[in-house]
């Protein structure tokens, strides 16, 4: 029988760090913050994943292609290691084998999310990386990655910044890396996840501590 959370995608969702609710995973000092999720074990998914130091996940293919982010600490396999701010894509097909060393990690994962054809295996090191010039004052780009319709990319908001109104075409994902996120509907501040559908519309804006955001677009 399969689990099923938040997956009307027509609906708009909201989860906020106080409203986080941690599930042990079936491997020892691994647990899951779920915060969408169509399946079982083996599921299309977006969670936070929390790794204790010393943990480790048994091997995997991932059968429908794998996206994270590293929030906190390191996440390594047999590959290499991701610190902090890391952006890595592992399409269909991939396997790997996580062993997290003594620091411990946090992730922002998507499972089961990516078309046949995206194939590009990718890892960015968004420390290291320049910014581009956003559409309006106050806000720089660093686009990670894009196929078809769907858009990925940090933005980095300044202090007392507002966007213009916008439609969501094919939707739209955030989730704050930094500071606190605002729109007309509410404040989000760091480790929020909005999930916005298609067509919808908002005006977002950020107050005296800005924010840095995850954002995905083109992909509901």
């Amino acid at each position: 029988m399969k689990t099923m959370l938040n997956a009307d995608f027509h609906e708009r969702v909201v989860i906020r760090p106080v409203d986080y609710q941690w599930v042990d995973s079936p491997m020892p000092g691994v647990e899951r913050m779920m915060l969408d999720r169509i399946g079982d074990e083996v599921a299309r998914a977006t969670t936070i994943v929390r790794y204790a130091p010393h943990s480790e996940f048994s091997s995997h293919t991932h059968s429908g292609g794998e996206e994270f982010f590293v929030l906190e600490g390191t996440f390594s396999d047999e590959h290499r290691d991701y610190g902090k701010g890391s952006y890595v894509r592992n399409p269909i097909g991939t396997s790997h084998t996580p062993r997290i060393g003594a620091q411990g990690a946090t992730i922002f994962v998507k499972l089961h999310q990516f078309s046949d054809e995206d194939s590009e295996q990718k890892s960015i090191d968004t420390s290291s990386q320049s910014w581009r010039a956003g559409l309006v004052s106050g806000l720089k780009v660093m686009p990670l990655h894009e196929f078809g319709t769907e858009h990925v990319a940090l933005v980095k908001w300044a202090p007392n910044t507002q966007f213009n109104s916008h439609q969501h075409w094919g939707g739209e994902e955030i989730f704050v890396l930094e500071g606190t996120f605002y729109d007309e509907h509410g404040s989000y501040p760091q480790g929020s996840w909005i999930r916005s559908p298609h067509l919808s519309q908002h005006e977002p804006f950020t107050k005296e501590d800005g924010a840095l955001i995850y954002v995905k677009t083109g992909h509901l």
